[in-house]
């Protein structure tokens, strides 16, 4: 997949809708998955649930953010096996994309096995 997108928007009556998007350029097709996510807590934590499959839910775990700019969010799943640098931008400040891998390391993340996604074609 290239040119991957994740956008987040307010669900009716709470949460919010998930919708990622990218492209396969070997179907040459847009792929789209829709989700819902609910706060586990109040929203002023960054912990939710969300759904891809019907009643079953993943923990979304954001514990590094860009509180000024919220220019990107360093996300996790349940446990340190899944890790995601979102970014508002389809590129980010390769030294800041650095330090953000660093901490993840230091946190005990598998950072050498990051994918990172073609955004630019």
């Amino acid at each position: 997949m290239t040119r991957v997108t994740a956008t987040y928007s307010l669900r009716e009556g709470g949460g919010l809708n998930v919708v990622n998007q990218g492209w396969s350029p070997e179907s040459r097709t847009w792929k789209t998955a829709t989700g819902k996510a609910f706060f586990v807590q109040d929203q002023g934590r960054g912990y939710l649930k969300v759904s891809f499959f019907g009643p079953f839910y993943g923990s979304y775990v954001i514990f590094s953010l860009d509180r000024e700019g919220y220019r990107y969010a360093m996300v996790a799943g349940p446990n340190r096996s899944y890790l995601w640098l979102l970014s508002r931008t389809p590129t980010m400040d390769p030294v800041e994309q650095g330090e953000l891998i660093v901490e993840a390391k230091a946190l005990g993340f598998a950072t050498e096995r990051l994918v990172f996604v073609e955004q630019d074609k």
